[in-house]
């Protein structure tokens, strides 16, 4: 066996092989899957099937981790790889089926489930159809095998797919209309309790699945433990090590965000560096990076933002990028997001264009947004009318299919478009234009299909509140800022952005205008708790305020 590979902690499923080395490659293979690094899934379960042609179950596992999943849709795959990895799904799925003979009656039941979730032909637009009919013959695997860790895990999964990212009303807190969410919630609970005794508390899949449950629902505190086994669990498995920071950006806990997706980002680093692998996985690898730079803003942390952003944007060049523009490129232009936050106009300024704006679309639209704010900001509104013409050239140059995860860049553009607006108007002395427009942020923002991090990375609340408290308008900047906080409850848990220090400072600044001592006094002593972890001062909700102010 090889004893240099990654290390994926201990978790094993024994498996209807005699070799050692099958075994071991399969479980290694199984764990990428919980891992969600399918590419590296199919490569271990086929090193699995050259030590044991004959294990069916490394058949199934590349069936199943070639296909779709929660987070890459049928859709998603454009059509040579529909064809490819549909053909392999099928060549694997009747391998696993003439070789199940000697399987275990669960591994026969798994490869018979797995038989009716793809179809034919490629051709196929809508998946839903197989997405259900697995669903349902996983609920009878379920039926016969409750006491199987992986049977819930993959049957929790298998519902969770019929439905990805849409299990929860935002609005309501009530399950989404046609989602099976409440029936996966009650497999892994019930898998938590009555499988305890064989490690369902620390089973990989079991938590990835629970956490994916719970980010969307009222309550993600309930998987904070969830996340909190998660970490350590695999060393290297990077997305595992990243999955608990969906629930702390919800519980408020940024410095966790931070330190974890540091775990993530080495163990993805170490990947990267020995595989040299272009592959989706490089989506993922992403996404640290991306909730790095996300919670150290909460954080006022201007440095590990910063210093994220940066290796973000080196690691995609344009090699890399170009194969996977629709998923890749919009991680680019996360910089803007952190130099806007942090107010660093004359570097805004200073950027030069990408050198391919049809690869780097986003990015120049993103940078073009940044500058007219920068402008604005510092008063030099010929200059950032010029940097909205071209914000405007360049928005209409993104293709449609341009994506930042769950959200398109149109419509992230768009919360872009309000903001720039609105802030030039402010600094053209135009208030009720310049809140209007910002008031349309916000519905914007919060309008935003669910994704964490959030698409639109500072709350557009942070700089309403910030202006309105600078014009003396200071119960609708209160308002503003309990929203933010979730201090009011009306707003679903996506949008509330828990003791971060930005609406920390504006709340406070606004009960000490309006004398409310007592609750000023509270809010103060978290104020300087969030204050204690941020390596810049805090002056503000938002840069874009001009100094203090003496209401």
């Amino acid at each position: 066996m090889t004893d240099d590979y990654y290390d994926l902690g201990t978790y094993e499923r024994a498996v209807s092989t005699t070799s050692a080395e099958a075994q071991h490659w399969f479980s290694r293979g199984l764990m990428w899957t919980y891992a969600y690094h399918h590419e590296e899934a199919v490569e271990c379960f086929e090193k699995a099937l050259e030590s044991d042609p004959g294990l069916a179950l490394a058949h199934w596992g590349v069936a199943y981790a070639i296909g779709p999943n929660y987070n890459r849709l049928w859709g998603d795959f454009d059509d040579d790889e529909k064809r490819l990895y549909l053909g392999r799904a099928l060549e694997a799925i009747e391998a696993a089926t003439q070789s199940a003979a000697g399987a275990k009656p669960v591994e026969k039941a798994l490869i018979a489930a797995l038989s009716v979730r793809y179809p034919e032909a490629p051709s196929v637009e809508d998946f839903g159809p197989w997405n259900d009919a697995y669903a349902d013959a996983m609920r009878e695997v379920h039926k016969a095998h409750p006491a199987d860790m992986d049977v819930s895990s993959l049957f929790a999964e298998a519902l969770m797919n019929r439905t990805p990212w849409q299990l929860w009303d935002l609005s309501t807190g009530e399950p989404a209309q046609g989602a099976d969410t409440l029936e996966a919630v009650d497999v892994i609970e019930s898998g938590f309790r009555e499988l305890a005794d064989q490690g369902a508390e620390t089973h990989p899949g079991l938590l990835h699945m629970y956490i994916h449950l719970m980010e969307m629902s009222p309550n993600p505190e309930k998987a904070l433990e969830a996340g909190d086994a998660l970490v350590g669990l695999a060393p290297d498995a990077g997305h595992l090590q990243h999955m608990a920071t969906h629930i702390d950006v919800l519980c408020g806990r940024y410095q966790n965000v931070v330190v974890r997706n540091d775990l993530a980002i080495a163990a993805d680093r170490k990947y990267f560096v020995r595989s040299g692998a272009d592959n989706f996985y490089t989506v993922y690898r992403c996404h640290n990076y991306h909730f790095k730079i996300y919670g150290a803003m909460f954080l006022g942390q201007l440095r590990p933002a910063m210093e994220a952003a940066d290796e973000l944007a080196e690691t995609l060049t344009d090699d890399i990028v170009r194969p996977l523009a629709d998923w890749l490129e919009s991680f680019i232009p996360m910089k803007q997001h952190v130099l806007i936050r942090f107010g660093k106009w004359e570097q805004i300024k200073a950027q030069e264009l990408p050198q391919d704006p049809e690869l780097h679309s986003v990015t120049t639209s993103m940078i073009h947004y940044a500058k007219t704010v920068a402008y604005a900001a510092t008063g030099d509104i010929a200059a950032a009318l010029s940097s909205r013409e071209a914000f405007r050239d360049a928005k209409t140059a993104v293709p449609e299919s341009r994506m930042l995860f769950n959200n398109t860049c149109a419509d992230i553009l768009n919360v872009a478009e309000a903001m720039l607006e609105g802030e030039l108007s402010y600094r053209r002395g135009d208030y009720d234009t310049a809140f209007d427009h910002l008031r349309r942020s916000v519905e914007l923002d919060d309008a935003l299909p669910y994704d964490e991090p959030w698409a639109w990375m500072q709350p557009a609340r942070h700089a309403l509140g910030a202006l309105l408290l600078e014009q003396g308008k200071t119960e609708e900047a209160e308002a503003v800022y309990r929203a933010d906080l979730g201090l009011d409850d009306t707003l679903s848990r996506a949008s509330q952005h828990p003791d971060n220090v930005w609406s920390l400072h504006g709340l406070h600044e606004c009960l000490v205008f309006r004398g409310a001592t007592a609750e000023a006094r509270s809010i103060k002593r978290r104020l300087e708790l969030a204050e204690a972890r941020a390596d810049v001062p805090i002056e503000a909700s938002c840069s874009c305020r001009q100094g203090p102010t003496d209401h």
